[in-house]
C-alpha cells in the first residue's frame, strides 16, 4: 500500500497537463459541463419545490392522524366525507378528540387589480387551533366575525399596499366567489404549484361562501390521541372500524400522499424528472466529445507510450484523471450560478427553492459518474490502439 502511494505520488499528472495545455478546449468543456449541472440543479430545484410547497400546509397541521375521504387526489382536490365518521373515530382507544377542516380552491380577486387568482381557502373551527402557526393562532378571534379571513403574505404576486394596509390596522376587503369579505390578519405559509396562496377563516365563514355546502360534508377530520399511543398502529385501527368510504393517513402518511400525487398522477413531476436526464445526457455528450478529441489527437503519443511498455490500465488512468479534473472544475461555476438562479426564481415566484447540501452531493456524483461514462466511452480507441499500426 505504502509503495502504491509512492508511485501516484511519484506519477506526472499527465491528464493535467494534457488539459491545461489547450485551455481554449479546457475552458468549452468545463462550460459545457457546468452548463449540464445547471439544467439538473434547475430541474432538481423545481421539483423539490413542487414536492415541498404541496406539503407547506401539510406540515402546518396540528394533529396526529388525518381521515380524508377515499375520492381526494389531493390537497386542492379534496372530496367530502360525512362527519359521522369522526363521532365513529371517538370508539378507538387512545382517540382524545377529532376535529373537522373544510378546504376548496376559491377564485379570489385582488384588492387593487381585482384580477382572479386560485387561492385555497381553509375553514375551521376557531375555538381550537387546528394549525401549528403562531401567526394564526394568535388572531383566531378575528375570524370568529362574519366574513373576515386571514391573507398568506406569501401568496404570489404583488400585495405590498394590501399588506401595508392590514399591518397598519385597517381592514382591506375584496370579493372571492361573489362574496364581500374582510382581510383583518395576516400570516406566512407561501405559494404552491396548485394554488397562488391561503385564505384562512372560520367554518362559518367558509360555509357562507358556498351555500350549497352542508356542515356535515367535510374535507379532512383531524385526530388527536392521548398521551402513549402510536399514531400508525391507531391509523391502522380506524381505517379498519370506519370502512372503505375514507382514508385514514399519519402526518407522515399525508404528506407522501400529497408527494405521491404531483410525482405520479400529474405531467409536472415527469417533466422535472425528464428534465435531470436530459441534463446528465448532454453532459455525457459533451465529456465524451472532449476526451474524444484529445485522445484522438494524442493517439501517436499515447502509441509511444504503450511501445515503452506502459500498459493500457496506465494510460486508462490518465483519461480518468481528464474525467474527474473536469467533473470537480465543471461542477463549481455550475453551482454557484444555480444559486444565483435559485434565489431569483424564489422572489419571483415564492416557492421553497432553495440549494441544499443533499442536492449539491447529488449533482456532484452525477457529475463524477457522467465523465467516468464519457471517459469509458472515449477510451475504446485507446484500447484498440497498436504501435505498429501508428507509425
Amino acid at each position: 500500500m505504502i509503495g502504491f502511494l509512492k508511485t501516484i505520488q511519484r506519477r506526472t499528472p499527465l491528464g493535467w497537463l494534457q488539459l491545461s495545455h489547450e485551455k481554449g478546449r479546457f475552458a468549452v468543456a468545463l462550460s459545457g459541463i457546468a452548463f449540464a449541472d445547471l439544467l439538473m440543479f434547475m430541474q432538481l430545484g423545481f421539483q423539490n419545490a413542487l414536492y415541498d410547497s404541496a406539503a407547506r400546509i401539510h406540515n402546518s397541521l396540528h394533529g396526529d392522524v388525518f381521515i380524508f375521504s377515499t375520492q381526494a387526489r389531493n390537497l386542492i382536490g379534496m372530496s367530502t366525507f360525512t362527519r359521522r365518521r369522526l363521532y365513529q373515530a371517538m370508539d378507538i382507544p387512545g382517540v382524545e378528540s377529532t376535529d373537522a377542516m373544510y378546504f376548496n380552491t376559491v377564485n379570489w380577486k385582488h384588492p387593487e387589480t381585482k384580477k382572479e387568482t386560485p387561492m385555497l381557502a381553509i375553514g375551521f373551527n376557531p375555538s381550537k387551533q387546528a394549525l401549528d402557526i403562531p401567526e394564526v393562532n394568535s388572531q383566531l378571534q378575528k375570524i370568529k366575525l362574519p366574513d373576515t379571513f386571514l391573507f398568506d403574505m406569501g401568496t404570489r404576486g404583488d400585495y405590498k399596499k394590501t399588506i401595508a394596509q392590514v399591518q397598519s390596522g385597517k381592514v382591506a376587503t375584496t370579493e372571492v366567489e361573489r362574496r364581500t369579505i374582510k382581510i383583518d390578519g395576516l400570516f406566512r405559509v407561501g405559494a404552491s404549484f396548485g394554488a397562488d396562496g391561503s385564505l384562512i377563516t372560520s367554518d362559518e365563514n367558509f360555509l357562507r361562501m358556498f351555500p350549497r355546502r352542508q356542515a356535515s360534508n367535510i374535507s379532512l377530520g383531524v385526530v388527536h390521541l392521548k398521551p402513549g399511543y402510536d399514531a400508525q398502529q391507531t391509523a391502522r385501527l380506524l381505517q379498519s372500524h370506519l370502512g372503505n368510504d375514507v382514508k385514514v393517513l399519519t402526518k407522515k402518511g399525508f404528506i407522501e400522499f400529497e408527494r405521491n400525487y404531483w410525482q405520479t398522477n400529474t405531467s409536472i413531476g415527469f417533466i422535472f424528472s425528464l428534465g435531470v436526464s436530459m441534463g446528465f445526457i448532454v453532459g455525457v455528450i459533451i465529456v465524451y466529445q472532449v476526451l474524444s478529441t484529445d485522445v484522438n489527437s494524442h493517439i501517436k503519443e499515447y502509441a509511444t507510450f504503450k511501445a515503452m511498455g506502459y500498459r493500457n490500465g496506465y494510460l486508462l488512468g490518465v483519461i480518468f484523471e481528464q474525467a474527474v479534473i473536469m467533473a470537480l472544475l465543471g461542477f463549481l461555476p455550475g453551482l454557484g450560478v444555480s444559486m444565483g438562479l435559485y434565489t431569483l426564481a424564489r422572489n419571483a415566484t415564492n416557492l421553497p427553492i432553495l440549494m441544499t447540501v443533499e442536492r449539491a452531493i447529488r449533482v456532484l456524483i452525477l457529475t463524477a459518474i457522467m465523465c467516468f461514462i464519457s471517459g469509458i466511452i472515449a477510451t475504446r480507441k485507446l484500447q484498440s490502439a497498436d504501435p505498429a499500426d501508428m507509425f
